[in-house]
C-alpha cells in the first residue's frame, strides 16, 4: 500500500521557511556516515526474539544523537520527537509511529555504554576523515578541561560520586572528572580521548594522548618537564611547551615570539572545548561514574570533529 502523508505533514513541507533547527539536521544528516555507525551499532543492539517488536537501529542512533546535540535528558527527548516534526522526521518516524518512550531511550544508551561504543563512533569518523586527508598525524596538541560533577550529598545515596574528585584551578575549587584530549596541531581533529579524576595530574596522562607517529608535540605549561619522564626520554619529536607565566614576564625578544607560536598552535584544542561545552552544552556530568561519562565524551568528540571539518566535508 502506498503511504499516504497526513494533513499535517502536507502543511508542514510547504512551510515558507526553515528554522535552524532543521538546517542544523540537514547538516547532520549530510555529515555523519550514519551506515557505518549503523554496522557498529548493529553489532550490540539486542534484539530479544519475544516481546514488542525493537525499533530499527537507525532510530535509536539517531534519536540518541539528538540528545547529544541538545544535552536532552531521556524524559526530555520524549517529549521533543512528539512535539518537534523535524526531530520526528530525522529520526526517521512518522506523526502516526509508535515513539520510543523514555526507557527504551535509556536502555539503548546502556547498550551502547556496555559495548564501549562511544569510542568507537570518534574511531569511525576519524577514519573517515584520514580517508579525506584531514587528520595529518604528524603533531599532537594535549590538554584537559575540568567537567564539572554535582558536588551535594542531597540525593537517594546521601554520597558524592566516588569516582569523581575536587581539584584546585587558581583560586577555585572545582568538583568533578577531567577530559584529556590529543589533538592534530594542524587539522585541529581529536584523535584521543581519555578521562580521570578532576584532581589526577595531567602528565600522568600525557602518553595515553601521543599515538606514537609524531614529529611534533604541543601543550600549555601544566606538562613543563614531561620530556624527562621515562616514558617519553627516548621519544624522538620535538617538545613544544609553554613556559609558566612567571618566566614569560622575563623574556624578551625572540623568546617571546616563541611563546606566542606555541599559544597560536594551542588554541586550536579550545575550538574542541568549545563544541562540546559550549555548543553541545556537556559542561557537567550527566551520570554517575566515569564510564558512562567517558562513552559521551568520546562521542561528542566525534560530533566536534564532524563540525570543524564540515567545511571541506560539505559541498560548497
Amino acid at each position: 500500500m502506498d503511504y499516504q502523508p497526513t494533513f499535517a505533514e502536507l502543511e508542514y513541507q510547504h512551510k515558507k521557511r526553515k528554522t535552524r533547527r532543521e538546517k542544523f539536521l540537514e547538516q547532520m544528516e549530510a555529515l555523519i556516515s550514519w551506515s557505518e555507525l549503523e554496522k557498529q551499532v548493529a553489532r550490540c543492539y539486542r534484539k530479544h526474539r519475544i516481546g514488542r517488536k525493537p525499533y530499527p537501529v537507525s532510530v535509536m542512533l539517531r534519536i540518541h544523537m539528538m540528545q547529544l546535540f541538545w544535552n536532552l535528558s531521556d524524559p526530555a527527548m520524549e517529549d521533543h520527537l512528539y512535539e518537534v516534526e523535524s526531530m520526528r522526521r530525522f529520526a526517521g518516524l512518522r506523526l502516526d509511529d509508535p515513539i520510543p518512550d523514555e526507557t527504551t531511550i535509556l536502555n539503548f544508551r546502556h547498550q551502547l555504554e556496555k559495548c564501549n561504543l562511544g569510542q568507537k563512533i570518534l574511531e569511525t569518523v576519524n577514519g573517515v576523515l584520514a580517508q579525506r586527508g584531514l587528520i595529518l598525524r604528524s603533531g599532537t596538541i594535549m590538554d584537559a578541561t575540568i567537567i564539572e560533577a554535582p558536588s551535594s550529598t542531597k540525593n537517594a545515596s546521601g554520597k558524592r560520586d566516588e569516582e569523581m574528585h575536587q581539584t584546585r584551578k587558581g583560586n577555585q575549587w572545582h568538583f568533578g572528572m577531567k577530559m584529556h584530549v590529543g589533538v592534530d596541531d594542524v587539522a585541529g581533529i581529536v584523535h584521543t580521548v581519555e578521562t580521570t579524576p578532576a584532581n589526577e595530574h595531567d602528565l600522568n596522562v600525557a602518553d595515553k594522548l601521543l599515538h606514537g607517529g609524531e614529529q611534533r608535540v604541543w601543550a600549555d605549561a601544566g606538562y613543563r618537564g614531561i620530556q624527562k619522564r621515562e616514558a617519553h626520554k627516548n621519544r624522538k619529536v620535538d617538545w613544544h611547551i609553554s613556559a609558566g607565566p612567571g618566566r614569560q614576564r622575563k623574556m624578551t625578544g625572540d623568546q617571546k615570539e616563541a611563546q606566542k607560536i606555541i599559544s597560536s598552535v594551542r588554541v586550536r584544542v579550545e575550538h574542541v572545548f568549545f563544541w562540546i561545552k559550549c555548543v553541545f552544552g556537556y559542561r557537567k556530568t550527566r551520570y554517575r561514574g566515569l564510564k558512562k561519562n567517558t562513552n559521551r565524551l568520546a562521542t561528542l568528540a566525534a560530533l566536534a570533529n564532524l563540525m570543524m571539518a564540515r567545511r571541506f566535508l560539505l559541498p560548497s
